[in-house]
């Protein structure tokens, strides 16, 4: 399912074509995508990228579609070898490493901000790190088509149907049954997803 196949069975589902809704149905699917990323952390929405840390610097930015972490490595300018660090709260690093001049070689990480990892301790010197995260993907307003609308069309449809109809001020009944049928596409996503880690794990053994 394409952006223009799901903007035409919006208007069907909601009958309403009215100018000012369908003006805000780009925003209904956005809400939509972002409800659904934040349920479900898909490996198709996973990547990687390496950075370098800043000697004496605490902190790590992170990247701008950033949604969540899968791991973070120093890579070790010698052997090429890999350290994971462990996630911890702010208050752990901050009270295991309470000054800035606590250097070595980072061992922990954790959420300081939206933006921004804190790190335990502070680099001593200009690491390489390696962060696997679940990012989010360009929308299918932008994008015309997704992996969603490719792979899962309902978890999108039924999610957008849900914004789209609180917008409305609908029926309580229909509300209920969007948002039942909502959960139903959800939790077959989060089926599909446990069944493909499985998978691989059974591959990998």
């Amino acid at each position: 399912m394409n952006y223009a196949t799901l903007v035409t069975l919006v208007q069907q589902y909601c009958e309403s074509t009215e100018q000012s809704f369908v003006a805000n149905i780009p925003t209904f699917v956005q809400l939509a995508e972002e409800r659904i990323y934040n349920s479900v952390q898909l490996p198709a929405i996973r990547r990687n990228q390496i950075g370098t840390l800043s000697i004496n610097n605490k902190y790590l930015t992170l990247p701008s579609d950033w949604l969540a972490t899968f791991s973070l490595s120093v890579i070790d300018p010698v052997t090429g070898s890999q350290e994971f660090l462990l996630d911890k709260d702010v208050n752990f690093v901050r009270q295991s490493y309470p000054s800035p001049t606590d250097t070595g070689t980072p061992k922990y990480y954790a959420i300081f901000d939206d933006n921004t990892f804190v790190l335990g301790p502070t680099p001593d010197a200009a690491y390489q790190v390696e962060m696997h995260y679940y990012y989010y993907p360009e929308s299918i307003v932008t994008a015309g088509t997704s992996w969603l609308g490719d792979n899962f069309e309902n978890v999108l449809l039924y999610g957008t149907l849900r914004e789209a109809y609180t917008y409305l001020k609908g029926e309580a009944d229909m509300m209920q049954y969007y948002e039942q049928k909502y959960q139903e596409a959800i939790q077959q996503l989060t089926d599909r997803k446990s069944t493909r880690l499985n998978s691989s794990h059974v591959s990998e053994s």
